[in-house]
This record gives structure tokens, sequence and C-alpha cells, in this order.
């Protein structure tokens, strides 16, 4: 043993000084990480070689540990960290010599690159990255972050603090659109900070919150942290559950109520949706706080009105406040009580009742002691009551025998006769309607409301309509015939409603990016589609709107470019009310559907050219795809480099060792916490992208294979790795602010400024772990 430390160890520590040692050697990091994998890997070898790494294994040959397995421990469980008074054998780190570790390295990392960046089931999950790195960069190039921040700068600047407060509002609105924290930092230092420090702001507190404030977007969806880190989070879990109820002998039965171990990038989504306005409300917090207990430093900015008609604080409640708040209210209540629902009434191998799934309970005591730590007793109860009234108990899900007619009929019927009166997808689009015509009405109270009655006769024509003339039953084209004269009244005011809403300074700034927002998300929290198809909607709607803004610089029309984005809500529309399948369309109405369809899918597709046409011109588009193609060559790089520094803390038995020691504590919520303080700690000198492709794979096996919920970890994950950004001297956003600021505002002012929302996203870490309930709350509510 060299220096009184187990072989491994010393390869453990190898390795890191090797990868800290590159990282500051100024080499880029996508490459000092597969740098520093080859030499420690060769700097092991050597040791081994020369017979000074000796690794204290347990001898599983001897009698101790023959006696211990003889009482039933299983030998996966027994490690030196758990029975340290076994009898142990010294034997290299290698104990096959360094060749056949290299050789099963080089083979490894083929394997790995080839299912994991190039040909792999990831791979299509991977590419929504690139994609939100477009979406990101377009927006940001377009200008529609200035443009937020002096409209948000208008609307809070006469509150205390109210300069950071906005700053704080546009980085959670930047998180939502862009997702990248060095173009959110360096737009928001660039335009935010230095009217700041005119305005009399404390250094510390201006450059806090824009670092801050730009560090969201790693965990407010889009983010390019949630889709790296589920990809690997879901793996990781499958097989850590698989291998779990296999150590019990349940092979496949330790997943949730029949349903498999799979955790995706969309159910994360929903899952952080909750945390990061959390952290957003508590930055905002913080520096109204600090305001008021320091005037001074965060004075009252007039910086003139944000909206162009004066408007009484009675219209302002009446149509901001009541008005959302009782359509809303008013469509969730209907949905609560029934009034609102899901008309779906297809019944057999499409329908929603052509399966069952139950907890198998013909089980060993072990599995069945394992599957109720898992579930609950009361799952377990359940299941066993099931079984009893007659379930199926040959495997975790059962085909249900095929209806006969008559069944299917019978069937059919009585599901028409329950269903709710008033669709949910109906329910959504006249709410819609309504709250553009509300908006409209109190940006504007004083002009001529006659267009917008027209648009509310067509929402309560539409809502009767449907309750009165539209059964489940009826066929999609007899519905948009039904509803084609309500939808032509909405239209027609809306139309009028748009031109309202464009003369206030505040919805023409924030309505356009936030109906790409919502169409991104909407998609994905909704389970309409999964990350990557909803990222290429992102990506060409940024292109678009970019295109949109370019052409009205230019004083120029955007009519196109409307009209293309009217053509692909069209085209969506259709797709989720008609069969589009051609070859398995059997009516008029599904050909008619399709050629409608695709007519706007090629219209669509002019505009989205048309777009691209006009930044190119303009010298847009080139610096948009330079730079995407530099931060997702980037990702990749260190994708394999890190792969390269796995497999070779893996070759020498250091990932075993580190799981054997996590495995030590009995309870898996010391574990965690132990993962999450390593993971702090990494984050004051290593990025995200580092942590989450070495740091990860090695802990993941143990922290996902226990009970707690996968949406949870990764969540908690991935807030801890957001403050790798904020947490000096390596914090990426730190560099970014630094690079922007002025000569008056020092490194010092920075590290001071960021000290309070690194404790702040502390405290944010500590409440998700009292209260977890903020995490899958919106998973639970929301069906995938």
């Amino acid at each position: 043993m060299l220096f009184g430390l187990d072989g491994i160890e010393i390869g453990l520590i190898i390795v890191f000084l090797c990868l800290f040692g590159g990282i500051l050697s100024g080499f880029p990091v996508a490459f000092a990480i597969g740098g520093a994998g080859i030499i420690s890997f060769g700097i092991i070898a050597s040791l081994d070689s020369a017979g000074l790494l000796i690794h204290q294994a347990i001898d599983t040959g001897s009698q101790a540990y023959r006696d211990l397995v003889g009482t039933g421990v299983n030998p996966s469980n027994i490690s030196v960290f758990r029975y340290p008074d076994l009898p142990r054998l010294g034997e290299p780190v290698f104990p096959q010599g360094w060749e056949v570790a290299m050789d099963r390295n080089l083979s490894f990392i083929v394997n790995r690159i080839n299912e994991r960046v190039l040909a792999g089931q990831s791979i299509e999950t991977l590419l929504a990255v690139l994609m939100f790195v477009m979406m990101g960069i377009t927006l940001e190039r377009s200008k529609i972050a200035e443009d937020l921040l002096t409209t948000m700068a208008r609307v809070f600047g006469p509150l205390p603090g109210g300069l950071a407060v906005s700053v704080v509002v546009v980085g959670a609105f930047l998180a939502a659109s862009t997702g990248i924290v060095g173009a959110t930092v360096v737009t928001m230092g660039l335009l935010s900070l230095p009217t700041m420090l005119r305005n009399n702001y404390s250094p510390e507190l201006a450059t806090g919150v824009i670092a801050a404030s730009g560090t969201l977007g790693q965990i407010i969806p889009p983010s390019i942290v949630i889709v790296l880190l589920g990809t690997l989070a879901g793996d990781l879990y499958a097989t850590a559950q698989e291998a779990r109820a296999q150590a019990v002998g349940c092979t496949d039965a330790l997943t949730y109520l029949g349903k498999p171990a799979v955790v995706s990038v969309g159910t994360l989504f929903q899952a952080a949706m909750l945390p990061g306005i959390l952290l957003a409300m508590l930055y905002g917090l913080y520096a109204l706080g600090y305001a008021l207990l320091n005037p001074s430093k965060a004075p009252p900015v007039e910086l003139g009105a944000a909206n162009g008609e004066p408007l009484t604080r009675q219209d302002a409640l009446a149509w901001f406040v009541g008005a959302p708040i009782l359509l809303i209210g008013g469509v969730i209540l209907a949905g609560q009580i029934g009034l609102v629902g899901s008309q779906d009434v297809r019944y057999g191998p499409n329908g929603s009742e052509d399966r069952v799934s139950v907890l198998r309970t013909s089980v060993s005591p072990e599995c069945q002691a394992a599957m109720i730590e898992l579930h609950g007793q009361s799952a377990w109860d359940e299941a066993v009551a099931a079984r009893a009234a007659g379930a199926q108990d040959t495997a975790v899900e059962e085909e249900v025998a095929e209806p006969t007619e008559e069944e299917t009929a019978a069937a059919l019927a009585e599901r028409v006769r329950d269903a709710a009166p008033l669709g949910t997808g109906v329910a959504i689009l006249m709410l819609m309607g309504a709250l553009i015509l509300t908006t409209a009405r109190g940006v504007s109270p004083r002009s001529d409301p006659k267009p917008l009655l027209v648009g509310g006769v067509g929402v309560i024509l539409g809502v009767l309509a449907d309750i009165l003339l539209i059964t489940p039953a009826t066929s999609p084209g007899a519905t948009v015939v039904i509803l084609a004269i309500p939808f032509a009244l909405i239209v027609y005011a809306s139309y009028f409603a748009m031109q309202r809403m464009a003369n206030n300074d505040l919805l023409r700034v924030v309505f356009p990016p936030l109906v790409l927002i919502v169409a991104v998300l909407g998609s994905i929290l909704g389970g309409i589609t999964n990350p990557t198809p909803a990222a290429a909607l992102g990506a060409a709607g940024a292109i678009m709107l970019a295109a949109y803004r370019r052409l009205k610089d230019e004083e120029r029309s955007g009519r196109i470019i409307i009209l293309s984005t009217l053509a692909i809500v069209v085209m969506i529309l259709l797709g989720m009310n008609f069969d589009l399948r051609i070859s398995q369309a059997d009516s008029f109405e599904d050909y008619a559907a399709y050629v409608v369809a695709y007519a706007a899918y090629m219209f669509a597709v002019f505009g989205l050219l048309f777009g691209c046409w006009v930044l190119l011109r303009g010298g847009v588009l080139g610096p948009i795809v330079r730079e995407t193609a530099k931060v997702t060559s980037m990702v990749f790089t260190i994708l394999i480099g890190s792969q390269l520094l796995n497999l070779v803390v893996i070759s020498f038995g250091g990932e075993h060792y580190i799981q054997d020691f996590l495995k030590s504590y009995d309870n898996e919520f010391t574990v965690f916490l132990i993962v999450m303080l390593v993971l702090f700690i990494l984050g004051f000198v290593l990025d995200f992208l580092e942590i989450i492709y070495i740091v990860i794979p090695i802990v993941g096996p143990v922290i996902y294979g226990g009970t707690m919920d996968p949406k949870w970890v990764t969540i908690m994950i991935a807030v801890n790795l957001q403050t790798s950004f904020l947490t000096p001297p390596f914090g990426f956003a730190l560099f970014y602010l630094r690079g922007v600021a002025p000569p008056s505002v020092t490194t010092g002012h920075i590290y001071r400024g960021v000290a309070p929302f690194v404790v702040i996203q502390v405290v944010g870490l500590a409440l998700l772990w009292l209260f977890p309930g903020v995490v899958t709350i919106i998973p639970d509510l929301i069906p995938n």
C-alpha cells in the first residue's frame, strides 16, 4: 500500500488530479477530459506494473466469508466498508494486467460512442439539445431579451429594488425560451448592469441577481441540463431497478404498479416547472427584501410608462386579475364536477380499457417485502384484492379477452352517455379565445367594445354548440362544420384584439415569445409529444419570430410569417382530430383533412424557408448556425471524453469501490445526502457537463436503485448542478459576467454578490427535500 492508502483510492486521486490539471491547463475542456483519462490510465498502469498499487480485497475463499454468506447475506452486499473485519488479500488494481484493461476500454469506448452518441436509443433525445440550443441562440440574436429588459424595467422600476426584480422576471422568461446560461448572463449584463449602476444600485446586488437569474435556464424547461441528465437517468434507473428486482428474486415485478421502471425527459420537464418557479420567486423575494432593508442601495426608478393608454385601478383589477381568475377557475371547476372532460369513447385494441395492470402477488417473501417497500402497503393490498377478484396472475400486464360486438356496442353506448358534455379541447380553445378578448378589453377599455363582443358571442355559441350539438360519436368533419361559425366570430374579434394589444408595450414584447414557449412546453407537459419534436417546433418558431422581427425593423410586411404560423396551428389541430395516415383513411373527411394538412405543411415549410432567407440576407443566420454548431459539438465532445474517463475509473475498480462505500449505509436518504454534498463541492471546480457524464454514472446505480422517486432524485441533482454556475472560482456565470462588466465592478463584487444566491440555492434544495410534492405534483396531475 502506498502512503497507507488502498490502490484503488490512489487511482481515484490520480484521476481527479489529472482532470483538475487538465481543466486548469487552458486546453478546451472537451479535450482536457479525454486527455485526463489517457494520462491517468498511463500513470495508474505504470504504478500497477511496478507493484506499487495494491488493492486490499475481501478473501472470498476464507471460512469467515463462507460463514457470512451461509447466514443469508447477499454476496453483492459484502464489502470492506460494511464488514471491515473479514480476512483480506492483496491484489493488483488490474488483476489481469493493464494490457487487458486497455483492450476492454478501447472496445467499450467504441460501443458506448455508438450507443450514446451515434446510433443508440438516446440519440433521438440528444437531438433535442441541438434544436433547443438553436432556439435559444436565435431568440437571443433577435433582440427579444433587450426588449424584455427595457419593458420589464418600466413595469417594475418604480418598486423598491424594481430593477433587480425585473432582471429576475426576464431571467425566468428567457430561461423558458432560450435555456442558455451564457447568452442570458451576457445579454442582461450588457443591458441591465449599466442601468442599475447608474441608478445607484449596489454592485453586489446587481451582479448577483444577474448571474443567478441567468442560471434559471438550467432548471426551468426546456433545459439542456434536464435533457442530458434525463437521458442518462432513464438508463440508470431502469438498470438499477432491474438489478434490485433480480437481487430479491422478483424478475420484473419491481415496476410501478405494472408500468415499466422508466423516467422520461418529458416527465422531468413537468417535474422541473414548480422548482424553477420556486427558485425565481426566492430570488425576487431576496431582491425585494434587500431593497427594503437597504433603500439607498436599490432605489425605485421611474423609466416611463409601459402602457400607451392610462388605466384605472378598477379596470386593471377587473380585466387583468378578475376575468382570468373567473375564466380559468371556471374551467377547472367544471372539470372537477364532470362538465368538462375527455370525450374519448374508444373501446378495444386502441381504447383506454384494453389492458389491466396489476402487481404479481404469487412471489417470494423477499420479493413481497421489496414490493411493499417500493409501492406501499395499500398498493399491495389492492393488488391482492384484484387477484382475489379474478385478475390474472401470470404476468405484470395481461391482455383482456377480446370483447364481442354486442359487448363493444353496449360499452360504447355507456361511455357516450357518461362522457362530459363539453370536450377538453373545445374548452381550452374557447378559454384561450376568451382570455385574448378580455386582455384586449383591459388594454384599451375606452375603445369600441362591439368587435370584442362579437368574439364573446362566438365563445358562448361554441360552448353551447359543443354541449347541445356535438356528442362523442360526432365525426371530426361534422364537428368542424358545427363550430365553423363560432370560430369565425372569435377569429374576427381576435383580429381587432391583436391590434389593440400591439399598442401595449408589455404585451407587444411578451406575447410573441410567450406563444412560442406555450407551444413548446405545452406540447411536452401536456403529453402531446416528446421533447425532440417539440424542440424542432421551437427552433422553427424562433427562426420565424426572428425573421418577423427583422422584417418589422426593415418596415416590410411580415404577413407571410404570420400566415405560416397559422398554417402550423391548422396542421396541429387537424392532426389532433383526424386520422392523417392516408394509407388507413377510410372516409372522405380524413382524405379532405389530409389534403388541407398537407397544403398547410407545404405553406409552413415555405414560410420557414422564407424566414431563413430573411435572416441569411440580414447576416443573422450564419452566426446563429456557427454558434449552434460550436455549442452542440462541445457538448458531444465532452460526452465522448467523459465516457473515456469513466471507463478508466471502471477499469481499475474505482466505480465498484465507490458504490460499495455508498451501499455501506443502510439509509438511502443518507446515501443521497452524501452524494448531494459531493456534487455541491465538485460544483466549485467542475462544470455541470463533467459532473453529469463523469460522476452521475458512478453513483447513479446506487441512488436510483432504491425506493426514492426517480423524478425527485433527478430534479434535486439538477438544482444542485445549477449552483456550479455560481460557485467560485470556476462558476461559468461569473466568467460570463466578468467579461462584460465595466471596470468599476471588481471580481470581489461579483463573488460577494453571488454568495447570497448560493445560499438561496441551498435553501431551495432544503425546501424540495422537505416538500417533495413540489416536484411530483405536476407529473401526477398530468397524464403521460
